[in-house]
């Protein structure tokens, strides 16, 4: 198991940009993906980006091109650098990691950081 504490969150401007960090904690090397996750007020947690062991990365259309995702698999850290911000990217972030224990996949989610896009 593994324990997620996400920072970086804040208030920034329309076309600004935040990074936002996730440090884990506990059984590191048994991750197989780290990515982040996003609900805003009303709506369901969608999925915002991910990067696999391999280094492969995905990333939801809404974010694609402004979005960049980025980890270090040794320490556990996975970072979303966030540029070109607009008033719909204001949600909480979440952070996962998805861990493989030899039969099955489990997630784990830190506590979620806010950010808020606005004038």
């Amino acid at each position: 198991q593994v324990q997620l504490v996400e920072s970086g969150g804040g208030l920034v401007e329309p076309g600004g940009s935040l990074r936002l960090s996730c440090a884990a904690s506990g059984s590191i090397s048994s991750i197989s993906a780290m990515g982040w996750y996003r609900q805003a007020p009303g709506e369901q947690r969608w999925f915002v980006a991910l990067m696999n062991n391999r280094g492969v990365t995905s990333y939801a259309d809404a974010v694609k091109e402004r979005f960049s995702i980025s980890r270090d698999n040794a320490k556990g850290t996975v970072y979303l650098q966030m540029n070109s911000l607009k008033a719909e990217d204001t949600a909480l972030y979440y952070c996962n990691a998805r861990l493989w224990d030899g039969f099955n996949n489990r997630d784990y989610w830190g506590q979620g950081t806010q950010v808020t896009v606005s004038s």
